[in-house]
């Protein structure tokens, strides 16, 4: 019977292309492996911006569901018709963390920014990346925008801001919760987790675009967003639902 239905579900299984926000990059590439053994379909992954994810489906690229980093991005690209009206849902909603590779270096009020007690500062690039409009939104709430602006060094996204920190190139910066949280807490380095109310919330919507609507992988793969064993995933790195 079991092989049965492996064997239905194999006979059934598609590919669907999908845009992924680099946030979400780990949990992401769990969920699709838990997709495919359980669905046979199999999601092939791209990571990046949104900002740019927006620019390539509007000028044709051939992804068929966007996972965005913000919730303004995908209903702009149903509004405009370039995506299955009905289909957005919110999977995730982001937190913003001041991290550095340094244990000790980051404190639990992230005091650290006020003193200027370091060279660089690594933030994705706020116009393209809405995790790095988060950031630009919490110094401005700390009052601190313009005093940190000589020392920001931006990311084209939010993995190059992770990387400029994680290779010593900053000694710190804002990058996503997701990116250095395992098992319940901080993974390695030091990190203080920046206050909801210092930002818009990181609302991240999941639209199947005009070129997924007559996929049945596209659909499946927003329903399997939302089943028990993905909403899992994505709390175990450190995301809201």
């Amino acid at each position: 019977m079991v092989i049965a239905m492996a064997a239905a579900a194999a006979a059934h299984a598609g590919e669907v292309q999908v845009a992924v926000a680099a946030n979400f990059t780990a949990p992401m590439q769990k969920i699709a492996a838990e997709f495919k053994k359980d669905t046979g379909h199999q999601a092939r992954l791209a990571f990046g911006s949104t900002g740019k994810f927006y620019a390539q489906v509007r000028n044709g690229a051939p992804f068929e569901v966007l996972l965005a980093a913000d919730d303004e991005t995908p209903a702009r690209l149903e509004k405009e018709g370039q995506g299955v009206p009905g289909s957005r849902l919110t999977y995730a909603i982001g937190r913003l963390v001041l991290w550095s590779a340094q244990a000790g270096y980051v404190d639990a009020r992230g005091d650290i920014l006020k003193t200027g007690n370091f060279k660089h500062l690594a933030i994705a690039n706020p116009k393209t990346a809405p995790y790095g409009a988060a950031a630009l939104s919490a110094m401005k709430k700390l009052n601190l925008a313009e005093a940190l602006q000589p020392k920001l060094i931006q990311g084209e996204n939010i993995a190059q801001a992770h990387q400029f920190v994680s290779t010593g190139n900053a000694q710190l910066g804002f990058v996503a919760l997701s990116q250095v949280y395992q098992d319940g807490k901080i993974a390695s380095g030091s990190a203080w987790i920046v206050p909801a109310t210092y930002h818009e919330p990181i609302r991240q919507d999941a639209l199947v675009l005009a070129k997924g609507a007559a996929n049945p992988a596209a659909k499946a793969l927003l329903d399997y967003l939302k089943s028990d064993k993905a909403k899992g995933i994505i709390r175990a790195y450190g995301y809201e639902l």
